[in-house]
């Protein structure tokens, strides 16, 4: 009776090795956010080939689409020296009516490129759904932006799977912008809340201030979740944490021998 259980352990032992080397090999391309704390969490950063959920909670929809805007465009350039590959953003009709067009000057302010842009509008969630799935299924494209409004309940397990398999098969990274509606059983790689965070104080000449956002990774497929502010560097095109001290400090004098003056003339 040992006999066999040892044996059984040490098959069991072998089919666990087998599955785990399997898993290394075939483990999914990553490209960095930038923020180093999260690219830890997410084990070298956001898994390409792979479809991702981003969330607008409350009145947050176009913080959320300025989040996912920012992660289509790590995924576009990722594996690429020179160019982007094309972004197919694919908008519910409602989703338009609602938060309004997407702004191509906006787009440039966070540094993408509008010629590189690609937008569907779709009549209902069906017809986008089946849109998202064939832009998917298209190699030559770097990323697929699906936005969708309200609950979408034709966004179950089963469609979920198909945007997967297709992402997989492709090797072109799938985000889901869902707004005003609640997180629902998917194969999503990742699944994030976006919430707006404070701007550091904008540098002189600028009205603006760096984009910066409250990021919650609420489902995490391979490891653990957190919660991160991150700053979004347009120029740089990365996420990462926001400066302790935003505007330039004023290096402290080595010496003060004026100081040492006044303590003389007032001992005086």
């Amino acid at each position: 009776m040992t006999g066999a259980r040892t044996n059984t352990l040490a098959s069991l032992r072998g089919s666990i090795e087998r599955i785990e080397a399997h898993a290394d090999a075939s483990a999914p391309a990553r490209v960095a956010l930038g923020h180093a704390e999260a690219d830890v969490t997410l084990q070298g950063g956001l898994a390409l080939a792979a479809v991702h959920e981003v969330f607008a909670e409350g009145r947050q929809s176009a913080v959320a689409t300025g989040f996912i805007a920012g992660l289509a465009g790590l995924a576009s350039l990722a594996g690429r020296v020179t160019a982007r590959r094309p972004l197919v953003w694919i908008r519910q009709d409602f989703a338009e009516i609602e938060s309004g067009a997407l702004s191509m000057a906006g787009l440039t302010e966070l540094g993408l490129d509008p010629r590189c842009l690609v937008t569907v509008r779709a009549a209902d969630v069906d017809t986008a759904l089946r849109t998202a799935a064939d832009a998917l299924a298209c190699d030559a494209l770097g990323a697929v932006v699906l936005e969708l409004w309200g609950e979408a309940r034709q966004l179950d397990l089963v469609a979920s799977r198909k945007l997967t398999l297709a992402a997989q098969a492709s090797g072109v990274t799938g985000l889901l912008l869902r707004v005003a509606a609640q997180p629902q059983p998917s194969t999503a790689e990742t699944r994030w809340i976006a919430r707006a965070a404070h701007s550091p104080p904008a540098s002189v000449g600028s009205a603006w201030g760096a984009p910066v956002f409250d990021a919650q990774l609420v489902r995490n497929r391979h490891g653990p979740v957190g919660r991160w502010i991150m700053e979004w560097k347009c120029d740089e095109c990365l996420f990462a944490k926001p400066a302790a001290y935003p505007q330039p400090v004023a290096a402290a004098p080595a010496h003060r021998p004026h100081q040492a003056r006044a303590q003389q003339r007032r001992a005086g």
